[in-house]
């Protein structure tokens, strides 16, 4: 063997066997939090949701005490008035505005550009980078946070990064770079357009690695009506490698999407293993006594408020239904309201029957009615 062959020969030996080779970039563009994350070979995300209880072996993040997705106990939120409607930039794309849309193994992702951001709701404005969906099976829901301890159909998460800093990816490892809005998915009774945007092009990526362009539509569309109804807390990116830099926005309206277009969503894609994409998502992680917020009173009397002048955003950091809507307290009242007037009336029919009664008893001499004589004032 020549010298100049033997050298290539160790140098590729040498590729080959180093410590952690392929780590790094696991680590910059793990998950599909992530917008860099792609198919298998370069930049492929070696992790997957069977054994997501073991992410904080090679993410140790993903062990840390500020992980999402949480459960949202409503009765134990705190409702914070300095919270303001989100308010959104761009959301709207023409149709001749190509977006990248793509199966990345673990969801399916768009890639937004970025004219699209947060222009209120928020201390700072943040950019829109992708949005991607979670998912469960045909025998079970799968959002990733849940209320209540309930778990929606599915949950769409749209990724954005401050705009202080130059990228996502400069921007993910700092506290206050990330901002998620998170929206749960339910099953309605009609289709939704704008969703119908992105899942007619399932068909055409369903193995892991494909992608293709679909037309740009209105984004803001994937989202609820009702930006002002929400709940806020500082947690995680849900995937490798679960940076805790993410201050959360979940809506409190859910999205309705036909049954049939969920199973489109749920029976489509396929995952790195060639096997279905389903269950998606991550199990609910322990809030480590953080607080979280609502722009909205959850319960009928609620103690817990900001005091005033608090700064939230430190302390935290198409068809809609609502899940807890305002109207909700108005119909309680309305009932306990109703339910006093009913026995109100029964009390009174009861004590006039009984009076009744009484005035018939042969013990009693009758009461005979006389109309009130009147004057003549002629």
């Amino acid at each position: 063997m020549s010298r100049a062959a033997l050298r290539v020969t160790l140098l590729l030996l040498a590729a080959l066997g180093r410590p952690g080779a392929g780590s790094e970039h696991d680590e910059e563009h793990g998950g599909q939090d992530n917008p860099s994350s792609r198919e298998k070979g370069p930049g492929h995300s070696h992790w997957s949701y069977e054994d997501r209880e073991h992410w904080g072996v090679d993410y140790p993040d993903c062990a840390g005490t500020v992980q999402s997705p949480i459960n949202i106990d409503t009765a134990k939120t705190i409702f914070s008035p300095q919270l303001r409607p989100i308010q959104l930039s761009g959301y709207s794309l023409p149709a001749n505005e190509k977006l990248k849309l793509r199966n990345n193994g673990h969801t399916v992702l768009l890639e937004l550009p970025e004219s699209l951001a947060i222009t209120g709701g928020y201390a700072q404005q943040y950019r829109a980078v992708q949005l991607h969906l979670h998912w469960g099976s045909p025998s079970g829901p799968g959002s990733e946070h849940t209320v209540n301890g309930h778990r929606f159909a599915a949950e769409i998460h749209v990724v954005h990064y401050n705009t202080k800093y130059d990228s996502f990816k400069e921007a993910m490892v700092h506290p206050d770079g990330l901002a998620v809005l998170g929206a749960f998915l339910e099953v309605g009774p009609r289709e939704n357009p704008y969703y119908q945007e992105i899942l007619e092009h399932l068909y055409k990526i369903q193995r892991e690695g494909e992608e293709v362009l679909v037309p740009g539509f209105n984004i803001a569309g994937l989202l609820p009506a009702n930006l002002k109804l929400y709940f806020h807390y500082n947690g995680s990116l849900t995937t490798p490698p679960c940076y805790q830099t993410v201050k959360w926005t979940v809506f409190n309206q859910t999205m309705l999407l036909s049954h049939d277009q969920m199973s489109m969503l749920v029976m489509s894609l396929r995952n790195d293993d060639s096997k279905p994409l389903q269950n998606n998502y991550r199990m609910i992680q322990d809030l480590h006594r953080r607080r979280v917020l609502s722009s909205f009173q959850t319960t009928l009397f609620s103690v817990k408020q900001l005091p005033p002048g608090s700064d939230s955003s430190a302390t935290t950091e198409g068809q809609s239904s609502s899940s807890f809507h305002a109207g909700d307290v108005l119909a309680v009242l309305f009932g306990v309201l109703f339910a006093i007037t009913a026995l109100a009336f029964l009390l009174y029919i009861y004590k006039h029957r009984s009076q009744n009664a009484r005035l018939d008893s042969p013990t009693k001499s009758k009461v005979i009615y006389t109309a009130a004589t009147t004057e003549n004032t002629a």
